[in-house]
């Protein structure tokens, strides 16, 4: 019962540790105007996102300059080749050939030698699995 009393007591006079700063408030006034990014590579924004579209590069051109938006007939088909920078809007045949250019390598395995990955030795796996116990034993 005592015990209860002075614990009571001490937690009144105790004064935490940890200090708040209290409520916080936006700046009064804020530039939102767009600007370039300081590590730019570009001194200027583009003029619209449309112009940057078109000669932005993703896997391939992303503007849609192909023949698929406007040679289509019917809506149907015009909104599906739209849809994805008219994909679908040629024949594969007339994209070119899919062998990478000389120099260029679509898969690690085709590297040459010296940049492969060396095989694991079997030293190495059993430290790896004991959590490094088997090199001190």
């Amino acid at each position: 019962m005592h015990a209860t009393k002075v614990l009571r007591q001490a937690a009144q006079h105790r004064t935490p540790m940890i200090k708040f700063l209290g409520p916080r408030s936006a700046p009064k006034h804020m530039d939102h105007t767009p600007h370039v990014h300081p590590a730019a590579t570009t001194e200027s924004l583009p003029d619209s996102f449309v112009n940057y579209r078109s000669n932005a590069q993703q896997h391939g051109p992303l503007g849609g300059h192909g023949q698929g938006a406007s040679s289509s007939s019917s809506p149907s088909s015009s909104a599906s080749s739209m849809a994805y920078g008219a994909v679908g809007g040629q024949p594969g045949k007339s994209l070119g050939s899919v062998e990478p250019p000389k120099g260029q390598y679509f898969d690690r395995s085709e590297l040459p030698a010296r940049f492969r990955r060396t095989p694991w030795t079997q030293a190495e796996i059993d430290a790896i699995e004991t959590g490094g116990a088997s090199t001190f034993a």
